[in-house]
């Protein structure tokens, strides 16, 4: 390795890494890895480190570093062939790289352009990449706002406390006019649901404008809330173009929705930052747009990122993909994205994790979605290993036979038979919806 390459290798006892943010990366690389990891750290920080004809050297300031490096095989082939021509050279390997936190400060896009810009994925020599990981100090996490609720809060603000929390997707997923939209929202209030929700493809639309539609959902709410005696929530999505979210925001509000949601990567994580800054109601991520970043095995970015990065702009619950197989998501993927909402993100000195470090940012409460009912409850509960986390079934509530009212209690009853330490086809027995929520699961 030549001079100029060693420039861009550090020992983490030689580095003050509270002022490094860690990237952790695979990649598959035609040239030797030391020489593709050198071209990834110049072409995401210095590229040329000096001007023409003067002397100076940008790097000692401004240089991402390697500082973990590990060749993990020899394949036989690329994993994506398309990529190159010939493949008689070949590694797979992992980096951690310390990226100076001078070069972007405490915002979101240039973080990202940093991490999964032109100069990561167009690197000389690497034709996979995949970032698996950021590892943040936490000085430089205290620069970010963060949940304002987050999980203690959400429950202060729901008054659920012993048990994990239900929404419920209003359906039809494309929504409906403002009044029977209304009425099922009110049934499955009077049912027990926590939070009733528009769906990510309901906006403000000509059949169901977005004003009135609040404005009847808030009404609704707060007339559940009086007969019922707990509090009911009504989760209002207020996705568009960024220059009218704040407006948004405040007709919801006015109108009695009490939180909101943003499809966080259409929208951007900078916008959504900018919400959270305005608003005094919890606000929730939807994961549109999530998987054609994260599906690839071999390129991209982990969900786990993007689920810190939404923790980190801000969002007091983050709904992502569950297990199951309508979200072909894997167990370990699923629970990646519930460590990434609940754990810390601090970094130790030496460049790895600390989950044991008070994190600055307050977790966000996880929701892994996708197809559930009463019956998901017990294996959430016991794959996540603790209450703190929500439900967003949608058909188990909206489409139960019985109605809404129907579908929130079975969602109870289902948890019921959770605590008593019973099956649901014993819970059922005795009761009703539950019954009603088991045949219908199983068409």
């Amino acid at each position: 390795m030549t001079d100029d390459r060693k420039a861009f290798f550090a020992e983490t006892s030689a580095l003050d890494m509270s002022e490094y943010v860690v990237f952790d990366y695979f990649f598959e690389s035609t040239v030797e890895p030391t020489e593709a990891a050198a071209h990834l750290c110049q072409e995401q920080s210095t590229a040329q480190w000096c001007r023409v004809g003067v002397e100076e050297d940008l790097r000692p300031l401004h240089a991402a570093r390697v500082i973990d490096l590990v060749v993990e095989r020899r394949p036989d082939k690329p994993c994506l062939p398309f990529q190159i021509d010939r493949w008689d050279r070949l590694w797979d390997c992992r980096v951690k790289i310390a990226y100076p936190i001078r070069n972007i400060e405490a915002s979101i896009p240039n973080l990202l352009t940093a991490a999964c810009g032109e100069g990561a994925f167009f690197s000389p020599g690497i034709h996979a990449i995949k970032l698996h990981d950021i590892l943040f100090p936490p000085g430089y996490l205290e620069r970010f706002e963060g949940p304002k609720f987050g999980v203690e809060g959400l429950r202060a603000w729901t008054g659920v406390y012993d048990r994990p929390l239900f929404l419920g997707v209003i359906k039809p997923n494309i929504g409906l006019a403002p009044e029977p939209f209304r009425d099922l929202a009110y049934q499955s209030w009077l049912g027990g649901l926590d939070i009733a929700k528009d769906d990510e493809l309901l906006f403000d639309t000509a059949w169901s404008p977005f004003e009135k539609r609040t404005r009847l959902l808030g009404e609704a709410r707060r007339r559940a809330e009086q007969t019922t005696g707990k509090r009911c929530c009504y989760l209002a999505n207020i996705t568009d173009e960024v220059d009218r979210l704040l407006d948004l925001h405040d007709i919801a509000v006015r109108n009695g929705a009490d939180m909101l949601m943003i499809n966080a990567m259409c929208t951007g994580l900078s916008a959504a930052r900018m919400v959270r800054k305005h608003t005094a109601v919890p606000l929730v991520a939807h994961f549109d747009m999530v998987a054609p970043f994260t599906k690839a095995p071999y390129y991209g970015i982990h969900s786990r990122v993007i689920t810190k990065l939404q923790r980190l702009a801000g969002f007091d619950a983050i709904i992502f993909a569950g297990m199951g197989a309508r979200m072909k998501t894997y167990r370990s993927a699923v629970l990646d994205d519930v460590k990434a909402c609940l754990r810390s993100m601090s970094l130790r000195p030496d460049g790895t994790l600390d989950p044991s470090t008070d994190c600055p940012i307050r977790p966000a409460l996880p929701v892994p979605g996708g197809s559930q009912w009463a019956g998901s409850l017990k294996p959430l509960f016991e794959d996540i290993g603790t209450t703190d986390f929500a439900i967003v079934p949608g058909r188990a509530v909206f489409g139960h036979p019985d109605g809404p009212k129907a579908g929130a209690m079975s969602l109870h009853q289902g948890w019921e038979a959770v605590t008593a330490g019973v099956s649901l086809d014993d819970y059922a027995r005795d009761h009703q919806e539950l019954a009603v929520a088991i045949s219908h699961n199983a068409e």
